[in-house]
């Protein structure tokens, strides 16, 4: 199996603006690269790298360091100290809510490319494709860090599992959370296809696993209503919408309780993100692999939709 981690950090556009003055400058944008390619690295070893002064390259580190995006750790030098820096996030998403608009519902939801997972341990067989093309090369494992996973709208994998960090809005709006949904398009996994071949399909959320699922086949019958034509009719075509719901009262499959884990036990208030994780629980029974279908792939054209359901909001 492979694992991989990245940190991203997700920026409300009308709340951060110390972070963004951080990467409005492209020579601070350059530092962080260069941080994030040969990792932590003193002013004088900037400086060399980029071949800029000393004096601008300090003055940039102040900057960094305040809006949050670097961390910067006085050691020892030959002579004398020297302030080592080093990046704290991967990637940087900013959002354009419009948060006036978020507080007068009573939910908000968000959807969630199924190729934009933050970390995975996935086993083959497994692969990724976008609704052109397959994206690097299938049963490799290393390849579920290509940057072009980002283009996903169908991934599969045996055993292990994806995980995506949603934005924690609930939080951000001042509001209790009375109901958590994600919806999400899923299959079993098999070579080929086969209309009897279950699989265990679990969900985590922050860490805690809430329930899992039984597919019933690797459904490959028809085309999916939106699965390009370009794709074997001998792969998997389309699964069964999912909608995985967490309650005050418990944790429900399409209605049907599955669980007593319950929105107290996630503690939600304590997180700014909600990180989903789905895949196949080492101690399944039926390890029969997954398909999550994304847009333009299966018989919904849709991505992984967080909903949250607010009890509270500001002003109210």
């Amino acid at each position: 199996m492979f694992n991989f981690k990245r940190k991203f950090l997700t920026l409300v556009a009308e709340e951060s603006s110390e972070p963004l003055r951080g990467i409005a400058s492209p020579a601070r944008i350059r530092i962080l690269k260069l941080l994030r390619v040969r990792g932590p690295l003193n002013v004088n070893e900037i400086s060399d790298a980029l071949d800029l002064p000393q004096s601008t390259i300090a003055t940039h580190i102040q900057v960094l360091e305040r809006s949050g995006l670097i961390e910067t750790e006085t050691l020892k030098a030959s002579k004398g100290q020297q302030k080592v820096c080093s990046i704290r996030y991967d990637e940087i998403i900013i959002r354009f809510d419009d948060q006036d608009a978020l507080k007068s519902k009573d939910h908000v939801e968000v959807s969630m490319p199924i190729g934009l997972y933050t970390s995975c341990d996935v086993s083959a067989p497994c692969g990724l494709c976008s609704t052109e093309n397959v994206l690097g090369v299938l049963d490799v494992p290393d390849f579920f860090l290509d940057p072009n996973r980002m283009n996903a709208s169908l991934i599969w994998f045996r055993r292990g599992f994806v995980e995506y960090k949603f934005p924690n809005n609930g939080k951000v709006l001042g509001a209790k959370i009375d109901k958590l949904e994600f919806v999400m398009e899923l299959s079993s996994e098999v070579p080929g296809t086969s209309l009897d071949w279950p699989s265990e399909i679990s969900l985590w959320v922050n860490n805690m696993k809430v329930g899992t699922w039984i597919s019933p086949s690797d459904f490959g019958d028809k085309r999916g209503l939106y699965t390009p034509q370009w794709w074997k009719l001998e792969g998997s075509q389309y699964g069964k919408l999912v909608t995985w719901q967490i309650s005050r009262s418990g944790t429900s499959v399409n209605d049907v309780q599955i669980s007593d884990v319950t929105l107290d036990k996630l503690e939600l208030d304590k997180h700014h993100g909600i990180r989903l994780r789905i895949g196949i629980d080492e101690a399944a029974r039926h390890p029969g692999g997954i398909n999550i279908f994304g847009r333009g792939f299966g018989n919904y054209d849709q991505d992984i939709v967080m909903r949250i359901h607010l009890k509270e909001q500001l002003g109210v």
